[in-house]
């Protein structure tokens, strides 16, 4: 009895419906943090001004955007130079994009399993048969025990996806090639910005050896000062070494703080793609850099899409569960469907001649009914991996709202710490001026003016580091909150 032409139609939909499944969980993005803020640190207003470099306010503004290019806010032609240098010369870029390569030709190879396999092949034989005990394979009269054996054959093999295992290893090689893509992104972003943050380093070491050395100039007159003074009579020979000793300390912090330049134009260099002999010839001071007056802040919930480490460990997070759905499908009974068709003759002339063609066509189903359990470990340990995953995600979003926490809190106290240590280097350069009159009018010692100098210059140097901090933690901001990479052409992480 013949199936109705319903029957048929229900058992073709169940196999398209069987088809189009594919087992183990479906992904889905995790829900973004619902928080409005980053708790006690300040999202938005104004930090306070202070006179002198990098002193003025910024306005922290709550979904500004952030520029793909935002070190160009610092207004230095030669940081910007160094930048897009580094971004063409750094072998961290050059490694980052062929692993992206790497990973999308993977992709595309995984790909090709959902297509059936075409394999060509032609052999050829010479044989001798054992006259006396087997018959000629030929069927013909047993004159020549010597023959040739031509074959040429196409093969054809498709795995039919019905439980979606293919599918599923497709969709994990996918998520694997975009997170190696904002692995890419994440090095693009941490590179310019260890660029900016070592020339602001650079800038800030070289105004602290210059207040030093000045400071050290002073005091040594001061040294000189004591060392008459004692030969007179007039100071002690306990001033005298008390004077020695602070002129020794401060000589004892100047080749630290060269070191710290030396191995900072080492790490600049480095940076560029470069070897140590080619230092490039580029410097910084603090005066050579503007600092951005106008600073974003994204939302928590806006920080997951701009980060590039979060995305990382969302596509990793993607990934392990489609890896479930693999684990699931290697389960299950595979399937597969095997044709070949071909020629084989005695002649190679005589290939693809009448009564040579052969052909077979085949299904096969194939099921593990034994083995020890390794299926069923190896799913449940894509079950943990997942879960594994998931918990680096979340620790991937608590660290980088930390980070921008962190940043928004230094903003706001640099600012503070500037105010405070610009008060205090006005009041002592006050101080000093008041003193150096009153030594020109004979009402205080030489020593007590040159006291009030250095007093004047190692407030110098405690202004430079508040300084540099504003810059350093303001880059620092930039970072954090994703580097503005989506504002860059698509082609720059290809």
């Amino acid at each position: 009895m013949g199936m109705s032409q319903s029957a048929r139609v229900a058992l073709l939909a169940a196999a398209a419906s069987l088809c189009a499944c594919a087992v183990g969980p479906n992904f889905h993005r995790p829900a973004a943090p619902k928080d409005a803020d980053y708790g006690s640190a300040p999202a938005q207003g104004a930090t306070v001004a202070a006179p002198g470099t990098g002193g003025n306010a910024q306005q922290l503004i709550s979904g500004l955007d952030i520029p793909g290019q935002w070190w160009e806010l610092f207004k230095s032609p030669k940081l910007t130079a160094l930048v897009e240098q580094s971004l063409k010369a750094n072998p961290n870029i050059d490694a980052a994009r062929a692993a992206l390569r790497q990973a999308d030709d993977l992709y595309k190879a995984q790909r090709a399993t959902l297509f059936p396999t075409l394999q060509g092949s032609f052999s050829a034989n010479r044989a001798k048969n054992a006259v006396e005990t087997i018959a000629n394979p030929t069927s013909l009269p047993q004159t020549n025990p010597y023959y040739n054996l031509f074959t040429a054959q196409l093969a054809v093999s498709y795995v039919p996806d019905v439980f979606g295992g293919s599918r599923r290893a497709l969709e994990e090689s996918r998520a694997q090639r975009e997170a190696t893509r904002f692995e890419f992104v994440a090095t693009y972003v941490t590179l310019s910005s260890n660029v900016v943050a070592t020339a602001v380093q650079e800038a800030a070491l070289r105004g602290q050896i210059g207040a030093t050395e000045r400071l050290l100039a002073l005091q040594h007159q001061l040294t000189e000062t004591v060392e008459r003074q004692q030969g007179i009579g007039t100071a002690s020979n306990a001033d005298l070494l008390q004077q020695q000793s602070l002129e020794a300390q401060t000589v004892a912090t100047l080749p630290p703080l060269q070191k710290q330049l030396g191995q900072t134009r080492d790490a600049l260099t480095a940076l560029l793609g470069r070897l140590p002999s080619q230092e490039p010839a580029e410097t910084f001071n603090l005066e050579d850099l503007t600092l951005p007056s106008e600073l974003p802040v994204s939302l928590p919930s806006r920080i997951i899409e701009q980060r590039p480490d979060v995305r990382q460990a969302e596509e990793n997070l993607h990934a392990a569960s489609a890896a479930v759905g693999v684990a699931l499908a290697d389960m299950l009974p595979q399937f597969a469907i095997t044709a070949d068709t071909g020629s084989t003759a005695l002649a190679i002339n005589k290939l693809f001649g009448p009564y040579t063609g052969f052909w077979d066509l085949g299904a096969s189903l194939t099921q593990v009914l034994f083995d020890g359990g390794a299926l069923l470990y190896r799913h449940r340990a894509a079950e943990d991996a997942l879960d594994q995953s998931a918990a680096q995600y979340r620790a991937t979003v608590i660290l980088a709202c930390q980070n921008v926490a962190d940043t928004l809190r230094a903003l706001r106290a640099d600012a503070d710490a500037l105010k405070a240590t610009a008060q205090a280097q006005h009041a002592a350069k006050v101080s000093f001026e008041l003193v150096r009159k009153e030594y020109a009018n004979g009402s205080v010692s030489q020593v007590a003016l040159l006291n009030a100098e250095q007093t004047s210059l190692q407030a110098e140097v405690a202004l430079v580091q508040a300084q540099s901090s504003r810059y350093a933690d303001t880059a620092a901001l930039f970072q954090a909150l994703g580097g503005g990479w989506w504002n860059l052409p698509e082609a720059t992480f290809r």
